[in-house]
């Protein structure tokens, strides 16, 4: 759409002043001629969006007579009597309707003429109105909410049907992460790849009921869980930054639970699965960007007897202060730089993602106990 663009002053049709559709409009053309008051139309305002709901009436979408034009005295068939619905008010724009299924079929029978022969039926009156209009639906396949269906002929009547699909790749996923989730609190990109392959394993987990799927909004509402998890714990314990790590991942299981639904046979065992596929996840991640690393010095100094706690209340500082002290071996800047950590909070979350992935290969033991870990 142009960022601008002209439309009769006082158009409820924001019809152009070269070519007035309604007979009122064509009367003040003809009437005023080049002293027509033009007003323009920002793109932003030619964009209409409806939610198909089953209440949804043919006064909505297309118009009705208005009761209160009739009672001014005007004729019933007078077309200055019709209170215009949304999309002829969409002339000359763009008109999206959600859930297209949902509207009832002699709803969508009303958008037919409106769609092929440009005219508008309303209370048997017929008003032909070229309209200039793009239609835009969305609708989820039939076995996913067996709620409605699109009638044939309305079907036909779209030039083209995108299907639309999860992202495919990897990184794909984790821009749609970054670009929606509203985050709180500094959430590193390695944390959003965790979650954005643990959600890849729902869907790809036999357990999960695929016909509902696994939506992109389940990987950003665990990236906001995370990132609040962070923010609470700086708050309570008076960090100076907050900054997610892998112990704000349990968190997110707790809430997003409820986001997935699982095969009839699995009750009971939801937990189970989800702790498992983040596992699997984490395990995946850590041997995407840990690779060449040499973790010894830290698994022998861990196998002496050194304990490391950690929990959702344990802040970056106290974390790094657990640490054993490796002598001479540069390990801990090493995986730091792997994510580019310069803070304390960012190499405690790098850190600590390195001992959950020596956890997760059988390197170390771990201990989870409430909202405490300890890694040894």
């Amino acid at each position: 759409l142009d960022e601008w663009t002209p439309v009769i002053e006082g158009s409820e049709l924001n019809e152009h002043p070269y070519a007035p559709l309604t007979p009122a409009s064509r009367r003040r053309v003809a009437a005023e001629g080049d002293d027509l008051p033009v007003a323009w139309l920002h793109r932003s305002l030619r964009y209409g969006e409806k939610l198909a709901t089953p209440d949804t009436s043919v006064g909505d979408l297309i118009g009705d007579v208005d009761p209160m034009r009739v009672a001014e005295g005007r004729r019933l068939g007078d077309p200055e009597t019709i209170h215009f619905g949304l999309i002829p008010r969409s002339h000359r724009g763009i008109v999206a309707i959600n859930e297209l299924p949902d509207l009832a079929e002699r709803i969508q029978v009303a958008m037919l003429n409106v769609m092929e022969e440009r005219d508008i039926q309303i209370r048997g009156y017929v008003l032909r109105l070229p309209l200039d209009v793009l239609v835009v639906a969305s609708a989820n396949p039939e076995d996913y909410t067996n709620r409605g269906r699109i009638i044939t002929p309305l079907k036909d009547r779209f030039g083209a049907e995108i299907r639309t699909h999860y992202p495919v790749e990897l990184t794909d996923e984790v821009a749609v992460v970054r670009q929606e989730a509203n985050l709180v609190a500094d959430v590193p990109d390695v944390i959003i790849e965790i979650l954005s392959r643990f959600t890849r394993g729902l869907r790809g987990s036999n357990a999960v009921d695929q016909r509902s799927g696994v939506s992109a909004r389940f990987s950003i509402a665990g990236a906001e869980t995370v990132a609040a998890s962070a923010l609470h714990r700086a708050t309570v314990r008076g960090e100076s930054e907050a900054v997610a790590r892998v112990v704000d991942l349990e968190t997110a299981v707790d809430v997003l639970g409820g986001k997935v639904e699982f095969e009839a046979g699995e009750e009971g065992r939801e937990r189970d699965h989800l702790q498992h596929l983040l596992r699997t996840a984490t395990a995946e991640t850590v041997r995407e960007h840990f690779r060449g690393i040499d973790f010894a010095p830290l698994v022998e100094a861990m196998d002496g007897g050194v304990l490391v706690v950690t929990g959702e209340n344990v802040t970056g500082e106290e974390l790094l202060g657990e640490l054993p002290d490796l002598g001479d071996s540069d390990l801990y800047d090493e995986i730091a730089d792997r994510f580019g950590a310069q803070s304390a909070g960012e190499r405690a979350s790098a850190i600590e993602l390195a001992l959950e992935g020596l956890f997760l290969a059988r390197k170390i033991a771990k201990d989870s106990d409430g909202d405490r870990t300890v890694y040894g």
